[in-house]
C-alpha cells in the first residue's frame, strides 16, 4: 500500500509539472508577473553567455576575423537571440530559448581559415541562415534533413568537438598556474551546483586574466561594440567545409533537442515560426560576423521546466526575461573580446574545451546508442576528428561523407543477406 501511494504520488506530481492541453491554451488568458520566471530567465541568460562565449570569440578568430568582428559578431548574436527569444515569447506565450549555435563554433574551430578568408566564412553563415529559411518554408527539405541518422550526427560532433576537449589537458603542462585553479573549481562546481560550473569557471578564469595581465586602458566608449559589416563572400569551400556541416550541427544538436525540451514539458513548440525567426536572424547577422542562432536546448530546460514558476502559463516570461538580459549582455561584447585578447590564448582554449565537455559526452552517447549504426559512426568521428582537409573541405563534410558510404554499404549486406 505505501509503494502504491508513493507511485500515486510521484504520478501526481508528473502531471502537475506538465501542462495539459487545456491549460496551454489558457496561456494567453493569465499573463501575471512572476517573480520565479523572471528569475530563471536571468538564470538562463547567464549560464548560457557565461558558459560559451569564450567558444564563440575562439571559433570567429580561428576563421580570420579581426578583434573588431569578433567583438561585432558576439554583440550581434547575443542581440539576435535576446531579440528572437522576446518576439517568439511574448507573440506564442511558449518559452521559447533562443542561443547561439555552440556546436557550430567548434565546428569553425576545427574548420579553422578557408579561401577567402573571414568574408568567405560570412558568406557560409549566411547560407546557414537561408538553409534554416529553407527548413521553415519547405516541409520535404525539412524531412530530408531528419532523416540524417542521428548517429551520424552524433559522430561528426564528436569528432568536431574532440581536438578542442584535449586543450584542458595540454594546458596544464603549459600553463598549469592559470589552468589548474580554474579546473579545480570546474571540478568542484560539477560535483555541487552542475549548472553553474561553466559560469564558475569562467568567471575564475576572468580573475586570473585581470589579475595577472595588463589590460589595456580604454574609455567607457571604447568599450561599446561598434557593428563591422563585411561584405559576404561566396566559395565552393566555404560552402561545403562550413555553411553545409554548420546547419547540420545546428539542426541536429541544438534545434532537435531544443524541440524536445519544449514537448516534454507539454508546450506546442512552434518549429516553423522558430526556423524562420532564427534563420532570418541569422541572415541578418552574418555580414556582422554571427554565425547561427537557434532553439536553445539546456537553458530551455531552465526556462521550461516547474522551477521557473509552478504555472505553466507564465513560464513564457522566462524566456522573455532571458531575451532581455541577453541584449543586455551583447553591449558588454567588446569587453569580453578585449580580456580575451589579454589572456593566454591556450587558457582560452582550455575554457573552451571545458564548455564543451558535456557536449562531447552527450554526442558520443548518441552516436553509439544504435548497435547497427556503430561501425559507420565510428569511420565519421575519426575522419571529423582527424582534421583532414582536401580540396580546401574540412574534416566534418569528410566524415560525414565517409559514415553515411559505411552505413549504406552496412544496410545494403544486411539487405542482401535477409533477401
Amino acid at each position: 500500500m505505501v509503494a502504491r501511494g508513493r507511485g500515486r504520488s510521484m504520478t501526481a506530481a508528473i502531471l502537475q509539472a506538465v501542462p495539459s492541453k487545456a491549460a496551454m491554451s489558457e496561456a494567453s488568458i493569465r499573463p501575471r508577473p512572476s517573480i520565479a520566471a523572471i528569475g530563471a530567465g536571468i538564470v538562463a541568460a547567464v549560464v548560457g553567455f557565461g558558459s560559451s562565449f569564450p567558444v564563440i570569440v575562439q571559433a570567429l578568430k580561428e576563421v580570420g576575423a579581426s578583434s573588431g568582428e569578433v567583438a561585432s559578431g558576439l554583440m550581434a548574436l547575443s542581440l539576435l537571440m535576446g531579440v528572437s527569444a522576446i518576439i517568439l515569447s511574448v507573440r506564442t506565450r511558449v518559452p521559447i530559448s533562443i542561443a547561439w549555435s555552440t556546436p557550430g563554433a567548434a565546428l569553425l574551430i576545427s574548420t579553422g581559415m578557408v579561401d577567402g578568408g573571414f568574408p568567405a566564412a560570412v558568406g557560409a553563415f549566411l547560407l546557414t541562415g537561408v538553409l534554416i529559411i529553407v527548413a521553415a518554408v519547405v516541409r520535404p527539405f525539412r524531412e530530408i534533413v531528419s532523416s540524417i541518422p542521428t548517429s551520424l550526427a552524433n559522430a561528426m560532433l564528436a569528432g568536431i568537438v574532440m581536438q578542442l576537449c584535449l586543450a584542458p589537458v595540454e594546458a596544464i603542462g603549459v600553463v598549469p598556474q592559470y589552468v589548474l585553479p580554474v579546473i579545480a573549481i570546474w571540478v568542484v562546481m560539477l560535483r555541487f551546483a552542475r549548472l553553474y560550473a561553466m559560469p564558475a569557471a569562467v568567471a575564475a578564469t576572468t580573475a586570473i586574466i585581470v589579475a595577472t595581465t595588463d589590460l589595456p586602458v580604454a574609455s567607457p566608449g571604447e568599450l561599446l561594440p561598434h557593428p563591422v559589416f563585411v561584405m559576404p563572400v561566396f566559395t565552393w569551400g566555404a560552402v561545403v567545409s562550413i555553411a553545409i556541416p554548420l546547419f547540420i550541427v545546428t539542426m541536429a544538436s541544438q534545434n532537435i533537442p531544443g524541440i524536445a525540451v519544449l514537448q516534454a514539458y507539454g508546450y506546442k513548440p512552434h518549429v516553423r515560426e522558430t526556423f524562420l525567426t532564427t534563420g532570418i536572424g541569422t541572415v541578418l547577422g552574418a555580414p556582422f560576423g554571427g554565425h547561427a542562432i537557434n532553439y536553445a536546448a539546456i537553458t530551455a530546460a531552465i526556462c521550461a521546466g516547474p522551477d521557473a514558476d509552478p504555472d505553466p502559463h507564465r513560464r513564457w516570461l522566462a524566456a522573455l526575461a532571458s531575451g532581455i538580459f541577453y541584449v543586455f549582455f551583447g553591449f558588454a561584447a567588446t569587453f569580453a573580446t578585449v580580456l580575451i585578447a589579454a589572456s593566454p590564448p591556450l587558457l582560452i582554449q582550455a575554457v573552451a574545451g571545458l564548455a564543451l565537455m558535456g557536449v562531447l559526452a552527450s554526442s558520443l552517447l548518441g552516436a553509439m546508442q544504435a548497435a547497427g549504426d556503430r561501425d559507420a559512426a565510428v569511420v565519421t568521428f575519426v575522419v571529423a576528428a582527424s582534421g583532414l582537409s582536401f580540396y580546401g573541405i574540412g574534416a566534418a563534410f569528410w566524415g560525414l561523407i565517409a559514415g553515411a558510404a559505411i552505413l549504406l554499404l552496412s544496410r545494403w549486406r544486411r539487405g542482401a543477406g535477409t533477401s
